[in-house]
């Protein structure tokens, strides 16, 4: 009976709240409608100067391979290396092709070629994609003109060699695969690549299942964390201290409406990410809803160790900011944990989001089952368990 009347002092808290319950509404609205948009790995609009010191119908045909790719804006064709390489030094170009003279007679008669590569590695992503990109359209145009000329290439793929120049910059000699000039045809092996559960390499399909584990990270985190600490300032705390409310009562009642705003809320991005995105759970829905559950009473019990722990709604968003970060970074969000030097992977093993996030990547993309979550179902459990005790405990409740 005591519950229900802290849980209705709760609601009441809330709803008095002009803003917050707008917050809930909006805010994860415009999270999907937007993140998904502006948070990508995909390399586009590579910048590209060409200088074609060969001017032959060879050399025509790979600038307009370039020009056709939608990771290349080609910005100009010139003759001279040094007025390229002053478009990158002053920010107008990202790399630089350069076309040797004797480029289409090298291939007829040689059956390979050098090109010379130069590439702004500041951003070394952006600069690594982009000779990768070039490699793969090097490599096409010349299978291209070896079926033409009716040759096989020997080998598959571009060979290349990379030699820093400055620190800002990279120059990367990529040849075309060389052949022997005949006329038989040798046995080829093709490579076909089948993109499995995102098969149109979406990345903000990939992302978007992780940004709603952000964002009740937020929403279920933060609010919690100023609750208690909030009540210290008003001097509210007082009256609920000189009650018989027992310490485990009270943090549940702190705790169930943090849970109903989050399921809420997580039901919210679904419908937008249904509705505008065209993704849906693969798997259970149910089980997305049981391990929504236990994440968001951890991470709320979470909150509420902040808040028992803080003295001032300053020192709570502080720390909560903090760990916000450290969830972001170390959950799997934007780096994938193996890419991550072993030491960091030991440490994400301890934060709550790596295994929902997890869980929401596999029911979304791939789908799955209880046996396929067994180390993230009882992981989240653990933390429901820790984070719920340690919060009761370290509230301090003085009559």
């Amino acid at each position: 009976m005591m519950l229900k009347y802290l849980l209705e002092k709760e609601f009441k808290q809330f709803f008095r709240n002009a803003f917050l319950p707008r917050l809930v509404i909006v805010f994860p609205i415009m999270i999907m409608l937007v993140v998904p948009w502006i948070t990508s790995m995909d390399i586009k609009d590579i910048k590209i100067v060409i200088v074609d010191l060969d001017r032959s119908s060879y050399s025509e045909q790979l600038i307009h391979d370039i020009d056709a790719s939608s990771y290349f804006l080609l910005q100009d064709v010139i003759g001279n290396y040094d007025d390229a390489l002053k478009k990158i030094e002053y920010g107008y170009a990202d790399a630089i092709m350069e076309i040797p003279s004797g480029f289409e007679k090298n291939l007829v008669t040689k059956g390979s070629t050098p090109v010379q590569l130069s590439i702004n590695t500041v951003n070394g992503t952006r600069g690594v994609l982009g000779g990768s990109y070039l490699g793969s359209i090097l490599a096409g145009f010349s299978q291209k003109i070896a079926a033409k000329s009716a040759v096989l290439p020997q080998s598959i793929g571009a060979e290349s060699s990379v030699e820093y120049t400055t620190a800002s910059s990279s120059t990367a000699t990529l040849a075309t695969p060389s052949a022997p000039l005949q006329m038989t045809a040798v046995p080829n092996i093709q490579l076909i690549t089948q993109n499995r559960y995102n098969p149109l390499l979406d990345y903000k399909l990939y992302m978007i299942p992780a940004l709603m584990v952000i964002i009740l990270i937020v929403m279920c985190g933060f609010l919690p964390a100023l609750n208690i600490v909030g009540e210290k300032e008003r001097g509210t705390i007082e009256q609920m201290n000189v009650t018989p409310v027992s310490k485990f009562t009270f943090i549940i009642a702190k705790l169930i409406p943090y849970w109903v705003m989050g399921i809420l809320i997580l039901s919210i991005c679904m419908v937008v990410a249904y509705f505008v995105y065209g993704l849906y759970p693969k798997g259970n829905i149910l089980i997305v809803y049981l391990f929504s559950f236990l994440f968001i009473f951890g991470i709320s019990g979470f909150g509420l160790v902040v808040s028992n722990n803080s003295n001032t709604m300053q020192q709570a968003m502080f720390v909560m900011f903090f760990f916000v970060i450290i969830f972001q970074l170390m959950s799997g969000l934007l780096t994938p944990i193996r890419s991550m030097p072993e030491w960091a992977q030991w440490i994400t093993v301890f934060t709550p989001p790596r295994y929902f996030i997890q869980m929401m990547r596999l029911m979304y993309l791939k789908g799955g089952s209880f046996s396929d979550l067994s180390t993230e179902l009882f992981a989240l459990i653990g933390f429901l368990i820790f984070f719920g005790l340690w919060a009761v405990i370290s509230y301090r409740k003085r009559g």
